[in-house]
């Protein structure tokens, strides 16, 4: 399969007001044996219309950002504002309700039901929201049309290839038209040349609709295709650069005992 050219995301949104905000967030797990900090006071701003990919090695928090900054985790200590909706205050219901109506989520293994369509994935969370069957569908097809897969709508996820089934994990996540997109590992189960589609989409999705994305990923050339890389190592962000300033990525360590980040002044 030929590999396409790349589509990169342009014009970043400098002079849009913040959608993201987040100040000293702190958040621990106890295992039972230890408690393990997962963020150690990590502050982050994201605008309105920004594509941000959060790197670092295997365990530095990436994930665990990504939850607590949508609040499917809750927070230690710190603050997360959402559109300047301060969801670490939240009830859970509360939490729940403003996900389903601002937020979509996209993840590395789809978590799509094999026994429905496509489109009847895509309109499930319309449907359990308690939107109307008829309107739920004419959303749902929209959606679908929105990722370029209309055709494939009657297809159960078996009969998909994973780059479709992707693209209807990302219907999914437009249907109620949020106003963020928080993918994790959105092409880590695929291919060069889907994981190349996938990322044209976002980066097409992106700049027709001003969709924010917070996309945490392992791979480079994804993070290379956003607006801004965010590092993090051992629970804390260590550098924030333009994604193709072709910064070196973090190491966890060095021979010498010692962590460096030549492009952090000190």
């Amino acid at each position: 399969m030929t590999i396409s050219q790349p589509r990169f995301a342009t014009t970043p949104p400098v002079d849009s007001e913040p959608i993201i905000e987040a100040t000293e967030v702190v958040k621990t797990y106890d295992t039972g044996r230890v408690q393990v900090q997962a963020l150690r006071g990590v502050s982050l701003t994201v605008r309105r219309g920004e594509m941000v990919a959060i790197m670092g090695p295997s365990g530095c928090g990436k994930t665990t950002l990504l939850n607590c900054l949508s609040g499917l985790d809750v927070i230690d200590s710190g603050r997360v504002l959402i559109e300047g909706v301060d969801i670490s205050r939240l009830s859970d219901n509360k939490k729940s309700e403003y996900r389903a109506q601002r937020m979509g989520f996209v993840f590395q293994f789809y978590n799509l039901l094999p026994v429905l369509s496509a489109v009847e994935n895509v309109e499930l969370p319309l449907l359990v929201a308690g939107v109307g069957a008829k309107e739920a569908r004419h959303r749902a097809m929209g959606a679908l049309e929105r990722v370029h897969l209309v055709e494939w709508a009657s297809h159960r996820p078996g009969e998909l290839s994973g780059g479709q089934r992707q693209r209807v994990t990302i219907a999914r996540s437009l249907v109620n038209d949020p106003a963020i997109v928080w993918a994790d590992e959105p092409t880590g189960d695929l291919d060069s040349a889907n994981a190349n589609e996938i990322m044209d989409l976002m980066v097409e999705l992106n700049a027709r609709h001003n969709l924010t994305f917070v996309i945490v990923t392992h791979a480079r050339e994804v993070a290379d295709r956003t607006h801004r890389l965010v590092q993090m190592l051992d629970g804390l962000i260590v550098a924030s650069s333009p994604a193709r300033a072709r910064w070196p990525l973090v190491q966890p360590n060095r021979s010498d005992g010692e962590r460096s980040f030549p492009w952090v002044k000190s």
